[in-house]
């Protein structure tokens, strides 16, 4: 499987960004999805979550902010990442995993690379 994540970059604060991850090599459609990320000297964190039929999760820090979407025509899954603050700025990961729709639990199994948000004045 390879997850090619996109989107990246500097913006300020209240800005947007949109990261985009295209998936080869699996079954797109069968598959649940998530968003990772990792600021500086902190540990990656879940950002958000969606299954394969839909249902999402979201880290306490973004809800409202960010909008985790799929396209199975395009085998993408995008992060609509809105009113950006500066504690944002980290590197996104896409990862491809297991949600387990009862708990809204997300474990991730495959990782690709990260693009870097940077949000600063």
């Amino acid at each position: 499987v390879q997850l090619q994540a996109s989107g990246g970059g500097f913006v300020q604060p209240g800005g947007s960004l949109r990261l985009s991850c295209v998936v080869s090599g699996i079954t797109f459609r069968f598959d649940d999805m998530g968003w990772y990320r990792q600021a500086p000297g902190k540990q990656r964190e879940l950002v958000a979550a969606i299954s394969s039929g839909g249902s999402t999760n979201y880290a306490d820090s973004v809800k409202g902010r960010f909008t985790i979407s799929r396209d199975n025509a395009k085998n993408t899954v995008y992060l609509q990442m809105n009113s950006l603050k500066p504690e944002d700025t980290a590197v996104y990961y896409c990862t491809r995993g297991t949600y387990y729709t009862g708990s809204s639990y997300y474990s991730p199994r495959s990782w690709g690379q990260g693009t870097l948000v940077t949000v600063s004045s």
